[in-house]
């Protein structure tokens, strides 16, 4: 038996593959910009997936799983959304085989939730892998927060989800710097402590967002406020309103992300007195897939 699996964490503009031990040991990674919006048509998924198992230099018969936006309606194949009820460690037995007949029995998208509260719902593809990864590492219960494009905040209970929740801060953030009346005063640090800060307090108070934003222009303009805040009090505003929204969340957070994110994400949470750990995005995605060899 093989006990080496590539996996591949494929979103809409990026993709990482990862030769991952039965260990979860990671043994070789690759990352490129041939996400799903770059490959374009269906019929080009296959042969992008060889290009970089051959750029990888691995063995064609490797098994792989894919997690991400491979699985959408726009992806290689869509995969329909597992109900939330579904334990997180069942992941591996509701794999969907790739219908692509040149990877039968070697290729497999892995599938995401849905959770339905009503008449509303909401989805998540991709962060569900990375979950299951934190739950082998203990993380059964609590808030995960896993922060980007699309931020999730997902409410777990030995395994299972509970709730999701998913705010457009990532997208609204870049859509907001490249176009529109504040996109000329979006050039300084987003990171920058003092405007970061004034963005937490503005959205604590619970203000309607819009006002709030169209508030950061008004204050440059007057030169009540300094322009090179601008960015950081705008990325603020938009973490801050998540947290705004997590009332229930008094036991802390544990974060997802990339360094520079989670850092983010840790000062907003010590901001409104929540604890914040941080967890590493390779880690629990190598420690995920590692667990489809065991299935």
């Amino acid at each position: 038996m093989n006990k080496n699996i590539v996996g591949i964490d494929w979103g809409t503009s990026n993709r990482r593959a990862y030769l991952i031990a039965q260990t979860g040991a990671c043994l070789a990674e690759h990352e490129d910009g041939e996400g799903m919006l770059a490959v374009g048509s269906r019929d080009k998924f296959g042969p992008s997936l060889a290009g970089v198992l051959e750029s990888m230099q691995l063995m064609p018969d490797l098994p792989v799983i894919m997690s991400g936006m491979v699985g959408s309606a726009s992806g290689w194949q869509e995969v329909d959304y597992l109900d939330a009820s579904v334990p997180l460690e069942q992941l591996p037995q509701h794999l969907a085989a790739v219908t692509d007949p040149a990877w039968a029995g070697r290729g497999y998208i892995v599938p995401g939730y849905v959770y339905r509260n009503g008449a509303s719902a909401d989805v998540m593809r991709g962060e569900e892998t990375q979950l299951l990864g934190a739950v082998v590492l203990g993380h059964r219960d609590g808030w995960i927060v896993l922060p980007g494009t699309h931020s999730k905040w997902v409410l777990l209970r030995d395994g299972v989800i509970q709730s999701i929740a998913t705010y457009m801060t990532g997208e609204l953030f870049a859509m907001l710097s490249k176009g529109g009346t504040l996109s000329a005063m979006m050039s300084g640090d987003a990171a920058d402590a003092e405007g970061f800060v004034t963005g937490l307090n503005q959205a604590a108070r619970n203000e309607p967002l819009s006002n709030s934003l169209f508030r950061v222009r008004a204050g440059v303009v007057s030169r009540a406020a300094p322009a090179q805040q601008a960015a950081a009090t705008v990325s603020g505003l938009l973490i801050g309103a998540e947290f705004a929204a997590a009332r229930d969340a008094q036991q802390g957070i544990t974060v997802i992300g990339s360094p520079a994110l989670a850092a983010r994400y840790d000062v907003a949470a010590r901001h409104v007195g929540l604890q914040c750990s941080v967890l590493d995005p390779h880690l629990v995605y190598c420690t995920a897939i590692s667990q489809f060899l065991k299935a």
